[in-house]
């Protein structure tokens, strides 16, 4: 997702503020901005400490779950459950993507509080699996306002890392090698992220 002025923010985060600081025409010698945005902007990724006091931070995340071979799944209903993913994820996968109808309004300005997101039978599937990162089309990966956040816990919990608010309205379901690096933020709950899917 792109970072900007007045994108779509999970309600409650902090917005964005890009302002231009130096200006080239103002008579600086370079253009220079400052940029204000929540660590859970965007494109981003969620490491244990988000949910776990004592829980790795982002800055602490291995790197070799965040690059390598992922299957993006296009998921046509509101729920990823155990009983779709039982039928949609044949032959194992390491890292597993979430093309939904989210990616239809991932860049609209408007939260939309029905967006699809898994279940909590559906994350104790993939976490039986051994998958070691989940990522979705949305700003988060679990229903809005889940009074238990179970499926945060128990990704996070067994070191799955989570990467929210992917834009995988042009991706083709299929097998890519991931490449996802969040910046390295000192002792952070999230952090934003550059993802890129590469067809072999």
């Amino acid at each position: 997702m792109g970072i900007k002025n007045g994108m779509l923010i999970y309600p409650g985060d902090p917005g964005v503020e890009i302002t231009r600081e130096k200006t080239i025409g103002a008579g600086s010698s370079a253009n220079v901005s400052g940029y204000c945005m929540g660590s859970h902007t965007g494109t981003h990724i969620d490491p244990p400490f988000h949910f776990f006091p004592d829980g790795k931070t982002a800055d602490l995340l291995p790197l070799d779950a965040l690059i390598g071979p992922a299957r993006v799944i296009e998921a046509p209903g509101a729920e990823i459950d155990g009983n779709f993913l039982a039928g949609a994820l044949t032959g194992g996968a390491v890292r597993v993507l979430f093309k939904t109808g989210n990616s239809r309004f991932c860049e609209a300005p408007d939260f939309h509080k029905d967006f699809a997101h898994l279940t909590p039978d559906g994350a104790e599937y993939l976490a039986r699996l051994g998958v070691r990162l989940v990522g979705i089309d949305y700003l988060s990966i679990e229903k809005f306002h889940s009074a238990d956040h179970a499926v945060h816990r128990l990704f996070l919990g067994n070191g799955v890392v989570v990467v929210e608010g992917l834009n995988l309205s042009d991706v083709e379901p299929g097998d890519y090698t991931l490449a996802c690096l969040p910046l390295k933020v000192i002792g952070g709950d999230g952090a934003p992220a550059r993802a890129v899917l590469i067809k072999e």
